[in-house]
């Protein structure tokens, strides 16, 4: 990633001793004039300085993922 990154929210993740779940926007992740995207990153380490996983999501995109994790969060 090469744009500005700032952080939207950040929150424990449930079933780790300090992992932690990022929400962030992306300026121009994949380089000049490159639109910006919503990411999800997942620490399992509290000093973590790079999430073990990343998501990128599209902003035209969200709306239906939201809808997508709703249904899941149904069938748990």
């Amino acid at each position: 990633m090469s744009g500005t990154v700032t952080q939207i929210d950040k929150m424990r993740l449930d079933g780790t001793t300090d992992g932690s779940i990022t929400i962030s926007i992306v300026e121009q992740p994949y380089g000049a004039k490159s639109d910006a995207i919503a990411s999800i990153g997942i620490s399992l380490k509290a000093d973590a300085t790079e999430p073990e996983w990343k998501v990128h999501l599209p902003k035209a995109n969200i709306d239906q993922i939201i809808s997508a994790l709703q249904e899941a969060k149904k069938a748990l």
